[in-house]
């Protein structure tokens, strides 16, 4: 078993979604406090070994659909660069790694983290083959990940960032569903997902539409909530909702005109204009939120 093929197992790339941990620690005014900082850190880390032995488990799962697909056909365990039995392994080395890092961050922490992954191994035997279900189940996982966050630093979170972190969630879930039935159409082919049977561009035209304008509601919203000016001290991150919403049609127009809304991280990592938009939303949060 070769490291590249471990690494594309584990799906270093997708890390950069475990940044969601990280949400709770920037609005609660403690980023730059060691320690706040440093168990924030160590919640990402473990939530990167556990969304890897999930997507492992996906992996092995869906090796026989993922052999029919022309892109996931590449993946380690269908193209067979790493077997089923050093998969699984792999699984057990992170789990052991995951009970032995969690501990330090308190049982709230563990009771979302075994949350996740609960829910996540679900998904893989059954909830990603059940309409709506699927999307809603890749929301949650969004959720537990700030939630898990908050518990791991022991602050209290606005309902309003866990709502739009819901929608946002939803609103990736719906694209890349939708991605996923322009791609099989495109390649004259059934989909390897019988969910995506029971969904139509149209539809999740509909259900984008509808998620993205509930994460620019729930954020601006939280930017102007009185609980959100009075800890603040300021009234100015209504002006951190353009970032939002150039953010959200961006992602819209790489998707409707580019066919590129099924990896959120090949978009994230390699859109010149999507990452200068990330870059300045974070540089105006947190000079308003540090130093305003």
């Amino acid at each position: 078993m070769q490291v590249k093929a471990i690494f594309r197992l584990i799906r270093v790339p997708q890390w950069i979604k475990n940044s969601f941990v990280l949400v709770p620690l920037i609005f609660s005014q403690h980023v730059f406090e060691t320690e706040y900082l440093l168990p924030a850190l160590l919640a990402v880390i473990t939530f990167c070994f556990v969304s890897s032995s999930v997507y492992v488990i996906n992996d092995i799962v869906d090796r026989e659909q993922d052999r029919l697909h022309p892109k996931k056909k590449n993946r380690p365990v269908a193209s067979g660069a790493v077997s089923v039995p050093q998969a699984i392994g792999l699984v057990i080395v992170l789990v052991i790694i995951i009970a032995l890092i969690s501990p330090s961050l308190g049982t709230r922490f563990i009771l979302s983290i075994t949350a996740f992954f609960i829910l996540n191994t679900v998904y893989s035997f059954y909830s990603k083959h059940v309409v709506l279900l699927d999307i809603f189940s890749i929301a949650a996982g969004f959720m537990l990940r700030v939630v898990a966050g908050a518990f791991a630093i022991q602050v209290a979170i606005s309902s309003w960032l866990i709502l739009t972190t819901m929608f946002l969630s939803l609103f990736l879930a719906v694209m890349k569903r939708r991605s996923e039935i322009v791609l099989m159409t495109d390649n004259g082919k059934g989909s390897t997902r019988k969910v995506l049977e029971s969904y139509t561009i149209s539809f999740t035209d509909q259900m984008a539409t509808i998620s993205a304008a509930a994460v620019i509601i729930c954020y601006a919203l939280y930017t102007t909530a009185e609980r959100t000016v009075e800890g603040f001290h300021t009234d100015k991150l209504i002006y951190t909702t353009p970032f939002v919403v150039f953010g959200i049609f961006r992602y819209m127009h790489l998707e409707y005109l580019h066919d590129q809304g099924e990896n959120t991280t090949e978009i994230m990592m390699h859109d010149v204009p999507m990452i200068v938009t990330i870059l300045l939303y974070l540089t105006f949060i947190i000079t308003l939120i540090y130093w305003y």
